[in-house]
Order: C-alpha cells, then structure tokens, then sequence
C-alpha cells in the first residue's frame, strides 16, 4: 500500500523523539510473511513425504514382484545356486556311502593280500568323499550368497519405505503447527491507541448543503503501523442513503467513498508511534434527505510486520439533517458519542479484509476502548504495550525421515527350497 504524498497534511507528532519500547520477546518473534513461508514449506514438505511414500511403497511391491520372477538375473543366480548345490550334495551322498562300503570290504578281508587291496580302495574312498564335502561346502556358500543378493535387494527396499512410512505423520504435524500459527497471526489485535477523530464536522447541517472537515489519524501505539482510515455512514432512514456523500481529498481531487466496499480512504505507510496526519473530507447531504438524523463511524485499520489486522478504537458521530433551506443558527462541532451495539457492523473490516468475532473497538463490548491519553500541552501521549495474542514461533519445515521398521529376516532354507 502506498499514499499519495499529497494526502497527508503538514502533521506534527507531538511524540517524535519517543523511543519504541518493543521487547525482546518482540524481537524474537516471527514476522508474518516468514509465518506464511513456513506454512507454506510445511505444506510442500508434507506433500512431498505423501509423495515419497508412494513412491517408496510402489517401488517395494516393484521390487518384490521382480524378485519373483523365474527371469530376474538374481533369482536366477539363487535357481541355478539351488541346483548346484542339490548335485553336490548328491555327490557327497554317494561319496558317503563309497567310503561305508569301502569300510565293510576292509573289515572282511581274510588276507594279508586282500586286506592290502581293500585298503587302498577304502583310502581312495575317503579321498573322493573329502573332495565331495569341500564341493558341497562350496555349492552351499554360493547357494547362500545368491540368494542373500536376492534379499539385499528385498531389505533395501524394505528399509526405504521403511523410511517414507512415517514421513507424512511428522510432516503434517510441523505443517499443522505452521498453519496454526499463521492462523493466529492472522486474527484482529486492539492494540490502545490506534485513533481516529472528526475536526469541523458540524453537529447539524441542511439537507443541500456540503461540509469540510478532515479526520486526524493516529498512531499512539509503540509499533510502526500501515494505516488507512475507514468511514460508515448512512441516514436515519436507510432508504434515504443515497442522499449522502462522503468524499477524501488526495489533493488533486475528490474520492467518492460508499457503502459496498470502498469505504477506506489511502493507507499511510510506515506510520511511526506517536504520528499523526490529517485526512480532509466532505459530506455533501442532497436536498431530497429528510430531515432527521446522520451516523458516522470513523476508525482505523492498520498492519504491521507481524499482524495483517490491526484495529484501532471505533468514534461515532452523529449529524442533525435540518429540512433544505432551514437556517440552522449557530452550530457547535459534532462530539463522538458512544459506539453502541446496533453501531457494529455486520463484520469487523480490517486492513486485509478479513472478518472477526471479536468486539468492534469502541462498542459496549470493547472494556478497553477509550481515547487516547494527552499530556499537559494536549498532545497525544505514547501508550503501552499492545495487547495483542502471542504467537508461537514457527519452527523450519524440513521433515526429518525416520528409519522406521525393517522386516528384513534372512530367509532359512531347507534343502532343496527355493
């Protein structure tokens, strides 16, 4: 939001040299936009892990179907493992039983000479019988490597969604901690002194007539504030409305306002505590108005870094509408009145245009809507703190993947399983 230089009247503040008494709670808080950038890389990190999840979950079953195949190079390797190993284990078998019946040849042989020959063929036996063994050790390592290749792959892919499982559980829970603290950065503060008063608005005026007056905004909070002024009017009969006009200057021209929105005059940015500045404005009241009653509400909506809705106390003025030609006399200025309940809108405005269920500062409801304290000479003086809600530090939204549980048992086989 940028004001048009010529808006803003020569303004004194009667608190220029006043210090901000921002704390250091302050300080260390989060600003809104880095609010809405951790909410918003929360929502990419919890998408994100959605994603990853799925992948990882479509990539295992992938993975466990391929290693089903008869085709696939590792189980392949493990069949063709498994067949090696059962012909080595048949050879050591047939091995085994050589060397028994060598044994039974020897044992019954009834000579010197045939106990000579026995011994050879049993030795020879036992030679062929050990060689079996050494190959059906080798034929069973092999056996188990190939199919070890074969879960490796399993348990990989086991551990990767293992890690993508509970991603999305701890992503949401830092994007729903993000969103609820932008959430609360979001609604309307009241902080005291946030002003708006009418000069020269007259206390009557004849229906045909326009008045200038101009309404003094200030920001008697210890924050730097972006400010526009808001203006409600309406007559006692509501459909009489639209024989009045309320108008802002910018200095090059008239700004008619209405009641269907554009019912703000141009922000001042960067207000600093203790400034204030002087918007002018005209009421034109057309000659067909009955005579009656005018209602005008002013108030000040405001932003600062940390909050997009900041609203200051809400004056009512009100208006005698004399009948056109009347001679009103003497005529004192309009004096802000009480701000009651059938004065509320239907929703709060704010600077973002959001809406709230908090009382409407200046209402019966508002305990802390007063005007703002002077000093001796008249000038406005600085308020407190503000008494706005404290929101919770957004933390950054990287999602920590958790190694999360890996059924990875070695599969045992008896022989001749795959």
């Amino acid at each position: 939001m940028t004001a048009p230089a010529v808006l803003l009247l020569p303004a004194s503040s009667a608190l220029a040299d006043a210090k901000s008494s921002t704390s250091t709670q302050t300080q260390q808080k989060p600003t809104y936009a880095e609010l809405q950038k951790a909410a918003a890389d929360a929502d990419k990190a919890y998408k994100d892990a959605v994603a990853a999840k799925d992948a990882a979950q479509k990539k295992l079953k992938a993975t466990l179907a391929e290693m089903q195949q008869d085709s696939n190079p590792l189980k392949a390797a493990g069949l063709a493992a498994d067949k090696a190993a059962e012909a080595a284990a048949a050879d050591k078998i047939t091995a085994d039983k050589a060397v028994t019946d060598a044994k039974a040849k020897l044992d019954a042989a009834k000579d010197d000479t045939e106990k000579a020959a026995t011994q050879k063929a049993y030795e020879a036996a036992e030679a062929k019988a050990k060689k079996a063994a050494e190959a059906k050790g080798a034929a069973d390592a092999k056996r188990k490597a190939a199919w070890d290749a074969v879960d490796d792959v399993q348990v990989a892919a086991f551990r990767e969604y293992g890690k993508a499982q509970h991603a999305p559980d701890n992503a949401l829970k830092a994007k729903e901690a993000a969103d609820k603290a932008l959430a609360s950065a979001k609604e309307c503060v009241y902080p005291s002194g946030l002003t708006v008063f009418a000069n020269g608005l007259p206390s009557k005026t004849v229906a045909g007539s326009t008045v200038d007056f101009s309404l003094t905004v200030t920001n008697g909070t210890d924050r730097t504030l972006d400010v526009r002024s808001w203006v409600l009017f309406n007559l006692e009969t509501e459909s009489e409305d639209h024989f009045i006009k309320m108008q802002w200057s910018d200095g090059s021209g008239w700004k008619e306002l209405d009641q269907k929105g554009n019912n703000y005059t141009a922000p001042i940015k960067a207000m600093k505590p203790g400034a204030h500045s002087d918007v002018k404005m005209r009421m034109t009241i057309e000659a067909g108005a009955s005579a009656g009653k005018a209602r005008t509400l002013f108030a000040a909506d405001a932003s600062d870094q940390y909050n997009p809705c900041v609203l200051g106390t809400m004056q009512r003025y009100q208006v005698e509408v004399l009948p056109a030609g009347s001679k009103p006399g003497k005529v004192d200025e309009a004096k802000p009145g009480k701000v009651d309940e059938k004065d509320r809108p239907k929703s709060n405005p704010s600077a973002q245009g959001g809406k709230s269920d908090k009382p409407v500062p200046g209402t019966k409801d508002d305990a802390s809507a007063k005007p703002a304290s002077t000093n001796a000479d008249g000038s406005l003086a600085s308020t407190g703190s503000s008494n706005a809600m404290p929101i919770a530090a957004a933390s950054g939204a990287a999602v920590l993947l958790g190694a999360g549980a890996v059924f990875a048992v070695r599969r045992r086989r008896a022989k001749g399983t795959n």
